[in-house]
């Protein structure tokens, strides 16, 4: 297949060239129509108590979503002030889709304390359009924003996810102003030359317009997080850059030979019958990693897992048919890498190899309980949707939540657990319930329906108000009561994680297994491959649950100590992490299986192996984390968390654990390390995927 693919795109380059070129019109174009229609709803899970109890509210209920303003900056008992609320009070009551806006001036709670802030809650009409929705949205904000005052700040319901989209857009941007110049240094620094170090940019072009048409297709049939941006786009921009890297590093080994074009067009065909199975093989770990988060009912983990995995692919098809085609075009012009001697080829990464080798015992016990205890603070880790505090300072969100927050009491604003009684419920359970909070709030709906709405203390998912969730439901027994809101949605989502995480592991581990099996023919590696993925796997989130969880340091970072990881943050550092470290496995594995294949000797297999892919391998992990670490500025706390747990994994994956856990572990299994039982020894040599290396290569399969 790889062969296919190469020499059609060697024959037909300009065709191959031109086809992509529409793709990123396509993507730049079309795709970019994603940031218009992203959702923050990540905690719903179809099926849940929570979600069946809203959309029941839905269909009852004939009030419709919401917004929030608050006004602040100068007393609110001021004449001039109180006309001009009053009034806009006035007119927002009268566009066409406007349900209550009640009189701040008036309502209990609504004026500040300290008489420097009031809070205007807009609450629109049941059953409107999209359209009309948006629109009594956009008036009703226009009109708000009008006031006179020095802090006017609106967000929440639809609006909310509007303003995150627009958020999101402008992180993205700025990350690849970031990303790509840096990139492009140290890719310079790498290849020596202009013409090499830009291939890599253009591939990683590639994964980003593939992120963008991937994430909007998929928009058109299921909600899109606004999480999925940066993490789609980040991926795609780093993978890009890893499988360009490992083919051009490839390439120009093979442009040694070369002195004509026909020469020129065999050393690609080369490039992508060895280095193109490794990224045939890395796009599909990365692959199967994700298909863990399609284990999970949440419309979320599913939606990310679907997004990524196509930009893999997106990616890994750039990496062997455009990358290909340029290098026919264009890769006359691209020097040869220099010919070294064994002795002079990666020797840092040699003398790293022999220590471990020679010091296996000592690496062991050293490294892994290093490891071991930064995975620790794991141990208590706590998820929670998280609040305002999550978006970065320069948010209508954040602005206003830190208003109110400085004006009113602890509390204000946060979502209440809501409890619907539905026909047939008890008075005397309906008054338990009731009594669980002071000042409990109930209202009538159609069809002898009662809502009663608990204000939990606290944060909106803290302990306080996930406790009154569980309370509600022992209260309740075999009553016709169900229980919904922010909080219950939590309670839920921990649930669902708690019930099929197990399922998503053993799911990603078989096909992990599965998949290395079939590159190695051995079933020892493979089972090594995933120890040492675990630990570096679990120091990194130990080291985020440390900083985001607990407070240490995150400062730094733009963020702060939130007590709980965001629910995001857990499954995707795990999937996403999982699949970026087989990646660097696979790298270091081609070229030990490539040179056991030729020597016969396993312990210069393995040292062969290190000093051969060690330069690449680094070389990737640092453009990886440059990537990450671009679209960390954007100061938003997922993606802060996110961010860091890829970076640390993939440093660590490709220091610690590949250069010295690999060879130590490889040293310690010595030439059991490649044992396999005989029935899947003789499947592996008849169905196994494997290359035959041509005799005139100059180096080992990368």
């Amino acid at each position: 297949m790889l062969s296919t693919l190469a020499r059609a795109a060697t024959r037909r380059p300009l065709t191959v060239i031109g086809l992509w070129a529409a793709f990123l019109l396509l993507g730049f174009g079309l795709g970019t129509g994603v940031f218009a229609d992203l959702s923050d709803d990540v905690p719903d899970v179809p099926g849940t108590e929570s979600d069946l109890a809203d959309d029941y509210l839905s269909g009852v209920d004939p009030t419709g979503e919401s917004v929030t303003a608050v006004v602040a900056g100068e007393p609110v008992s001021d004449a001039a002030l109180r006309a001009r609320v009053e009034r806009t009070v006035a007119e927002v009551r009268g566009i066409a889709g406007v349900a209550d806006v009640p009189d701040p001036y008036t309502t209990p709670g609504l004026t500040a304390r300290d008489g420097r802030a009031l809070i205007i809650p807009v609450t629109f009409e049941g059953g409107l359009s999209d359209e009309a929705e948006e629109a009594a949205t956009d008036t009703a904000v226009e009109t708000i924003k009008r006031i006179d005052a020095p802090d006017v700040h609106v967000s929440g319901g639809e609006l909310l996810g509007r303003q995150l989209g627009e958020r999101a857009q402008e992180d993205v941007k700025n990350a690849e102003l970031i990303s790509l110049p840096v990139v492009l240094a140290l890719l310079l620094v790498v290849f020596g030359g202009l013409r090499a170090a830009a291939l890599p940019l253009v591939i990683a072009v590639s994964g980003i317009a593939g992120a963008f048409l991937g994430l909007f297709a998929f928009s058109q049939v299921t909600d899109i997080s606004v999480y999925a941006i940066q993490v789609t786009t980040m991926l795609g921009l780093g993978l890009a850059v890893d499988y360009a890297l490992l083919m051009l590093v490839r390439f120009r080994e093979e442009r040694r030979q070369t002195e004509s074009t026909e020469d020129l067009v065999e050393a690609v065909h080369r490039t992508v019958d060895a280095a193109g199975r490794t990224v045939l093989f890395s796009g599909l770990t990365v692959a199967v990693s994700l298909t863990g988060l399609l284990v999970f009912p949440s419309v979320f983990l599913r939606s990310m897992g679907l997004a990524v995995a196509a930009v893999v692919v997106v990616d890994m098809l750039a990496a062997v048919t455009l990358l290909p085609a340029l290098l026919t075009k264009f890769g006359g012009r691209i020097r040869p890498s220099k010919a070294r001697s064994e002795d002079e080829e990666g020797r840092v990464f040699a003398r790293l190899a022999r220590f471990a080798q020679r010091r296996r015992i000592a690496v062991l016990v050293t490294v892994v309980p290093v490891l071991l205890v930064l995975a620790l603070p794991v141990t208590g880790m706590r998820i929670a949707i998280g609040d305002a505090r999550q978006l970065p300072s320069g948010t209508e969100a954040r602005q206003l939540y830190d208003t109110v927050d400085a004006h009113f009491p602890k509390g204000t604003g946060v979502s209440p657990v809501v409890v619907v009684l539905k026909p047939g419920t008890g008075t005397e359970t309906a008054d338990r319930i009731r009594a669980l909070v002071p000042n409990a709030e109930s209202r009538r709906l159609p069809g002898g329906n009662t809502v009663v709405e608990l204000q939990p203390p606290g944060t909106v998912d803290g302990g306080a108000a996930t406790d009154l969730v569980e309370r509600v439901r022992d209260v309740r027994g075999d009553e016709p009561v169900e229980v919904t809101g922010v909080a219950a949605r939590l309670v839920d989502f921990r649930a669902m994680l708690a019930e099929r995480a197990p399922w998503a592991a053993l799911t990603v581990l078989a096909g992990i297994f599965v998949l290395l099996f079939a590159f190695t023919g051995s079933v020892l590696i493979p089972l090594r491959t995933i120890a040492t993925t675990l630990l570096s796997l679990g120091a990194a989130l130990g080291v985020v649950v440390w900083v985001f969880q607990d407070g240490h340091g995150a400062g730094l970072l733009g963020g702060e100590g939130l007590g709980a990881l965001s629910l995001t943050a857990p499954p995707l550092i795990v999937s996403i992490a999982f699949g970026l470290a087989m990646d660097y496995e696979l790298f270091i594995l081609a070229r030990m299986r490539e040179a056991r294949r030729r020597t016969g000797d396993d312990r210069a297999a393995v040292l062969t192996g290190l000093r051969r892919s060690g330069r690449v391998v680094t070389c990737a992990a640092l453009l990886l984390a440059v990537v990450f670490g671009a679209f960390m500025t954007g100061g938003f706390s997922p993606i802060l968390q996110i961010g860091l747990g890829l970076t640390l994994a993939v440093l660590i994956d490709a220091t610690v654990v590949r250069m010295l856990l690999v060879p130590a572990t490889m040293a310690l299994l010595g030439r059991r390390a490649w044992w396999a039982p005989k029935p899947l020894r003789q499947a592996h040599d008849r169905f196994g995927l494997r290359e035959a290396t041509p005799e005139r290569s100059v180096s080992a399969n990368v």
